[in-house]
């Protein structure tokens, strides 16, 4: 290998490590935003939910998942399942296989993709968060990240038959994130609303989070680590060329969410009269999450754009969520899925390759997959370990069913 490719090479494994490593920081952001906005009965549950979904979809993707994503020839529905039985090792593998990616190591490329499945775990635990026990959560983690997720992965990104028919999505505002929000809302609908969360006239009652600082800081930590998000989804940095789209990815991430933040703000003060920061965090969010299908096409202003559109969008989704009793303590389902479309269909605005059929068909094929396959877990889980604390359980907080301890111990006289 020359000196200049090895530099090449080294450069550019580096840089895919380091974005993974950033993207692995998101998972620091989704425990505090979801810490945050939960009740403080909740927190300690909901933290040890985060660190352990983290670590269970770290060893299914290593044992099972990449290689269902990335092991299959190109244009099928199914994954190959050869190397159950024998078939190459490719996460040991040194260098990067494939004509079309051969300049760095396909370990880099391992870690990069394992921190993403995570990710779309990560959107299900805020939406299920307060009710559900934490076992049967863990259990759904198993499946969701050896298998659902790999298997849509494998249609978009491996090679399948999505990525035959001309989907594009550059970082996964569908792959990933309203691949997790198809999964929070199938666990939402098995698992009920929070206790006192409707009334049977139809009102809605809210139910604050106990830390809005720390979900503030969580929101900060989402948007710095999707800049590993987008960045790394170029793959490559060591050319002129995937330098300068580099830079575009980053200043087109930080304005859609800036974006997203002001009309989110905006719409909160129009419509309550407030200016809510939960609306806020959320519009931050949701501009990240619309640009993330393609933060490369479009302008700096296009993409503040996008993610205007997305800010607007989450905030009147998380109100019909509400109004259709969809109980989501965090918003996830709302930005996560219903802005993740939205970002998917912006894609062909931008991008000449791109078409709105072949966007449509990918948004179908799945959330369909997804929902399905998660609702079939969520109802066999229900039916053989339960998947709800019981009414007295929830009342006190999971934290004490659950865990056996109070992340704020001293407040424990008036958490109730």
């Amino acid at each position: 290998m020359p000196q200049l490719t090895e530099l090449m090479y080294a450069v550019d494994t580096f840089y895919f490590l380091i974005c993974g490593v950033l993207v692995m920081w998101m998972a620091a952001g989704f425990s505090m935003l979801e810490a945050g906005l939960v009740r403080s009965k909740n927190t300690a549950e909901i933290l040890t939910k985060n660190i352990a979904l983290f670590a269970i979809a770290c060893t299914m993707y290593l044992v099972l998942g990449y290689y269902l994503m990335y092991s299959s020839s190109a244009g099928g529905f199914l994954p190959n399942l050869g190397f159950l039985i024998g078939g190459e090792n490719t996460v040991d593998a040194i260098t990067a296989g494939g004509d079309d990616a051969p300049y760095y190591s396909m370990r880099s490329d391992f870690f990069f993709q394992v921190v993403f499945v995570a990710t779309a775990m990560s959107i299900v635990s805020g939406a299920v968060a307060e009710r559900m026990k934490l076992w049967a959560f863990l259990a759904f983690a198993v499946v969701m990240t050896g298998v659902i997720y790999p298997v849509s992965g494998y249609w978009t990104w491996g090679g399948g038959w999505l990525a035959e028919v001309g989907y594009s999505d550059y970082a996964g505002s569908g792959i990933v994130h309203m691949a997790g929000a198809a999964a929070a809302l199938a666990g939402v609908l098995v698992l009920g609303p929070r206790k006192g969360k409707y009334g049977k006239d139809g009102s809605i009652f809210a139910i604050p989070g106990a830390n809005l600082p720390l979900a503030t800081l969580g929101t900060f930590i989402l948007w710095m680590g999707w800049f590993g998000f987008n960045g790394g989804s170029e793959l490559k940095l060591s050319d002129a060329g995937s330098a300068n789209n580099v830079a575009q990815v980053f200043v087109n991430t930080n304005a859609a969410a800036a974006g997203g933040v002001i009309v989110a703000l905006i719409l909160a003060k129009l419509w309550f009269r407030k200016a809510d920061l939960t609306m806020a965090l959320n519009g931050a969010l949701a501009g990240l999450v619309a640009i993330t299908a393609d933060p490369l096409s479009p302008s700096a202003v296009g993409a503040t754009l996008i993610g205007a559109v997305g800010g607007l969008i989450v905030v009147a989704a998380i109100v019909t969520l509400d109004k259709l009793k969809i109980d989501d303590p965090v918003g996830a389902i709302s930005v996560h899925g219903v802005v993740g479309i939205w970002g998917v269909l912006a894609v062909p605005i931008n991008n000449g390759d791109a078409g709105f059929g072949a966007q449509i068909i990918g948004i179908l094929g799945i959330f369909v997959w997804v929902f399905v396959a998660s609702l079939v877990v969520w109802l066999i889980l229900k039916a053989i370990m339960g998947i709800r604390v019981s009414e007295e359980e929830e009342y006190e907080g999971v934290d004490l069913a659950e865990c056996g301890l109070e992340a704020y111990p001293e407040f424990s006289a008036s958490k109730k």
